[in-house]
């Protein structure tokens, strides 16, 4: 499954050196996600490199899966190594938080690369929906990109009703 954010969270399209890519791989009971990004050298997070709650306030990107009854898991990956791992049942109230990832990133010249390990047990149960996005930039310059987009009056990637349906076969 690949994810191409090519747009603004309300719809308008990108330059190509602004897009982004995600591929996702379900490799026997881990899911895989392989990110290539422009990198916009953002300050990173003050952390040791690994889980940091509040990471979606530095450049990052995200990928949202969506199962039944609302139950959703939401990864973050940053260029500087930082992720986060929540689980969620019902919009915006993690289950669980923190959870640990394997992953490594890259940072060659103007682009990052990304490659996390998620357990299949984080994920929700039942047919998937997914949203992908990125963000970068600081204050009024703040970036606000999106594989689908949310439209509305600001920026809210929990906005579930516009999750595509995706199915993650099995390598």
């Amino acid at each position: 499954m690949r994810f191409d954010i090519g747009q603004t969270w309300d719809g308008e399209a990108l330059d190509e050196r602004e897009r982004v890519s995600l591929e996702v791989l379900m490799i026997g009971e881990t899911l895989t996600v392989l990110v290539d990004a422009p990198f916009h050298g953002d300050p990173l997070p003050v952390a040791d490199v690994g889980s940091v709650h509040g990471l979606w306030e530095y450049e990052v990107v995200e990928l949202f899966l969506l199962g039944d009854d609302e139950r959703y898991f939401e990864l973050e990956l940053g260029p500087g190594g930082h992720y986060l791992a929540l689980k969620l049942h019902g919009v915006r109230c993690p289950t669980a938080s923190g959870l640990p990832v394997s992953f490594t990133a890259k940072v060659t010249g103007n682009r990052w690369q990304g490659r996390a390990s998620v357990p299949r047990s984080y994920l929700p149960e039942g047919p998937l929906r997914a949203n992908a996005y990125a963000l970068h930039g600081q204050g009024e310059a703040r970036r606000y990109l999106a594989f689908r987009a949310v439209k509305g009056e600001r920026p809210d990637f929990h906005r579930l009703d516009v999750f595509e349906p995706v199915v993650l076969c099995p390598l």
